[in-house]
């Protein structure tokens, strides 16, 4: 039995396709490329036989990962670069927390002033950074040395934990607290057993970045770098002036890998939507 016109189903009309969200991912997926290509050139150039950078390689080798090991330099470097970007960051936190919450919970017009001061080290540039505090620690009687570098450091890890930690606390309530002090808990313990709990994602988030950002910075170690202090960026840009061969490439792979690793690691710990957690 024929359906009558009534009954049968309306046709349906084709999707006309959406040529702006088809244009943006395009675009979004060739910023990527843009973005990763020069990155996956390094790591891939890092494995190539010859002995200087060329691309397309002409064959596959490790002798220059094998070069990083050789080479004392790299791993002195490496090593002093690990030590001051975790210093600095432990330092950083040390001071940065106790300011982030006297400028978060604060009602002294002096707390916006003290939370903007905080941001200063980043907000001056990275060379006039280094060249006062050059001639503030000589003074000091510091001069170039492994202390001079890791408070140099140090400086800069207090903006990243501050800011970090002043963004977490001032998203928390202050009943938590206010209910530990009216169950009878000292300062001490409500700080230790109800806010640092709850502050510590942004404490690692905020340790991380200045971790990450120690084991890159150039222009503050070029200042203070000696031979028992110098950090790998500065012995990288020292051992590119006379040569160019891939080992360049092969330890710039493992300062990467050492990013992913921190990143990974916290990843694991926390997770990422507990750091981003108001």
């Amino acid at each position: 039995m024929s359906e009558t016109p009534a009954t049968q189903a309306p046709a349906l009309r084709p999707r006309k396709p959406n040529y702006t969200k088809l244009f943006l991912a395009l675009y979004v997926v060739a910023f990527m490329v843009f973005l990763l290509m020069p990155i996956f050139v390094v790591v891939l150039v890092s494995f190539s036989s010859a002995s200087f950078i060329v691309f397309p390689m002409p064959g596959f080798s490790l002798q220059w990962y094998a070069r990083i090991l050789d080479y004392a330099p790299f791993m002195n470097s490496l090593w002093v670069s690990l030590q001051i970007a975790i210093l600095s960051a432990f330092f950083g936190a040390l001071l940065g927390v106790p300011a982030a919450l006297w400028a978060a919970r604060s009602g002294s017009p002096l707390a916006s002033a003290v939370s903007n001061f905080l941001l200063a080290p980043i907000s001056v540039p990275a060379i006039v950074l280094g060249f006062s505090l050059l001639y503030l620690l000589s003074a000091m009687s510091l001069g170039v040395s492994f202390l001079s570098l890791l408070i140099t450091h140090t400086v800069v890890s207090i903006p990243y934990v501050s800011r970090t930690v002043l963004a977490v606390y001032r998203s928390i309530p202050g009943n938590f607290e206010e209910a530990a002090a009216v169950l009878g808990a000292s300062r001490w313990h409500t700080f230790y057993h109800v806010t640092l709990p709850l502050i510590r994602p942004g404490i690692f988030a905020g340790a991380l970045f200045a971790i990450l950002i120690s084991l890159d910075n150039l222009p503050l170690s070029f200042f203070f770098g000696s031979a028992n202090t110098n950090t790998l960026p500065v012995v990288m840009l020292s051992y590119m002036q006379n040569q160019f061969d891939p080992s360049i490439a092969a330890i710039s792979t493992v300062q990467m890998l050492i990013a992913i690793g921190s990143l990974l690691v916290v990843n694991v710990l926390f997770g990422i939507e507990k750091l981003t957690a108001a």
